[in-house]
């Protein structure tokens, strides 16, 4: 029997990086915790669910949430945390 698994890496890339995601980001981490939410917990269970109740509309941060895909979020997100973990940086863990 074949398997059908492959064993090439597949390259995976998006557009043009620019920094429509990370404001988003940045104004509804802001609009939640001024409304007393927790940003990590919220923002997970909307990239989870794709249901934007979890964000706030305080701020306009719903619509600004929603006008990026998914996809862009968690582009920025993993970015954004493989270039600020040192430990990545030096090799260690």
């Amino acid at each position: 029997m074949m398997s059908n698994i492959k064993d090439e890496t597949v390259m995976f890339n998006f557009g043009a990086d620019d920094d429509k995601a990370a404001k988003a980001l940045c104004l509804s981490c802001r609009a939640m915790l001024e409304k007393g939410y927790s940003p990590i917990n919220q923002l997970v269970g909307y990239l989870l669910s794709d249901d934007p109740a979890y964000i706030t509309s305080n701020r306009n941060a719903r619509n600004e949430i929603r006008r990026l895909g998914r996809d862009e979020l968690l582009e920025e997100l993993v970015r954004f945390y493989l270039e600020n973990n040192e430990n990545i940086k030096k090799g260690t863990e």
